[in-house]
């Protein structure tokens, strides 16, 4: 039997709020859905209830969102945060990752991708308990989360330094596709026909709109003029102003990185 979760949403849009707790209150694994508007409110509550996961905003009344994970962690609340903003600089990501959050997604991010990410969350801590309940592979299990989670933040890197923003759909498409390289190389000589349609199926898009916006992701970088910083995140010249790599040469390019530095 899955676990039942309980969830906080913390936002001031009472639509945004009252369609996430819609979606969320029909699913037989989410236990209990809690709102509320206002920051200070929110804080309380996580501290009270330190429910499983908590949904919030950046921007609430009275304490920001960025406070209220602050005042959490010091407290050694054991929730976890994802961060559902309209706030797109990298400045405001970067804050959200350095104090822990599990994901930073941007609005109007869908309901249903939301709680997509919540069920990532509780597998991922799912696997752990598991892992301590058999006593057995336990430090196996632990170090390969910890891969997990250092390759995820080594890929945002890369992206925070290329230009890539975190807002638009390409960026998640080409993290996704990186990651499927790099657990299996082969996938890059099937490009069309076995990695875009697996993205696809994952976020329940299709295959051309997943290539359209991992194409459009790499030209915003290059067209940002950040040349410098892409040739300084492989170590060399690999290209100008006026050459931009293909999709499946940009992939392959990032996902050799993360397998060279181990």
């Amino acid at each position: 039997m899955k676990k039942q979760l309980s969830i906080l949403i913390a936002d001031e849009n009472k639509e945004h709020v009252t369609r996430l707790r819609s979606v969320l209150e029909s699913h037989e694994d989410i236990n209990s859905v809690e709102v509320c508007y206002a920051g200070e409110d929110a804080l309380k509550k996580v501290i009270a209830n330190q429910p499983d996961v908590v949904v919030l905003d950046v921007i609430l009344s009275g304490l920001d969102g960025y406070a209220i994970i602050e005042e959490a962690k010091k407290k050694l609340v054991k929730s976890k945060f994802i961060v559902v903003s309209s706030l797109t600089s990298e400045t405001f990501v970067q804050k959200a990752m350095a104090l822990g959050v599990e994901y930073y997604m941007v609005k109007p991010a869908s309901a249903e991708l939301v709680l997509k990410r919540i069920r990532d969350i509780y597998s991922i801590s799912q696997s752990r308990n598991e892992a301590k309940e058999r006593n057995t592979n336990l430090l196996s299990d632990d170090v390969k989360i910890n891969k997990n989670k250092l390759l995820e933040e080594k890929i945002t890197n890369i992206f925070i330094t290329v230009g890539i923003p975190a807002h638009i759909k390409g960026y998640h498409f080409l993290r996704e596709a990186i990651k499927m390289a790099i657990e299996n190389p082969d996938v890059i000589n099937s490009i069309t026909k076995q990695l875009y349609p697996s993205i696809a199926e994952r976020f329940s898009t299709s295959a051309s709109k997943v290539e359209r916006a991992i194409r459009h992701a790499i030209e915003v970088a290059w067209n940002r003029g950040k040349i410098e910083n892409i040739n300084a995140v492989f170590g060399v010249k690999v290209y100008s102003n006026n050459e931009k790599p293909t999709n499946g040469e940009f992939i392959a390019l990032v996902a050799d990185k993360m397998l060279i530095e181990g």
